[in-house]
């Protein structure tokens, strides 16, 4: 693909998709200058993402997986 190609591909992928910034910036910390408004979007995005991953693992603890449970297998085996 000549770089023509890639940046006509990449323009229409924008027209199609309404993409109207880097998705990067809004999907994991970043060094560049971030608007507050982002910032706060992701910091949003993360406490939810980690509230659901401490909520899987609270239910799974409470049906008995987890690093403990496996743990107390692996030694009741041997």
């Amino acid at each position: 693909m000549t770089q023509q190609e890639h940046d006509a591909a990449v323009a229409a992928f924008i027209q199609a998709r309404g993409v109207t910034r880097c998705p990067t910036a809004c999907a994991v910390a970043t060094q560049a200058s971030v608007a507050e408004p982002d910032r706060l979007a992701l910091r949003r995005r993360d406490d939810r993402l980690e509230a659901i991953r401490e909520e899987r693992l609270r239910h799974a603890a409470s049906r008995g997986f987890g690093i403990a449970a496996t743990l107390a297998a692996r030694s009741s085996v041997h």
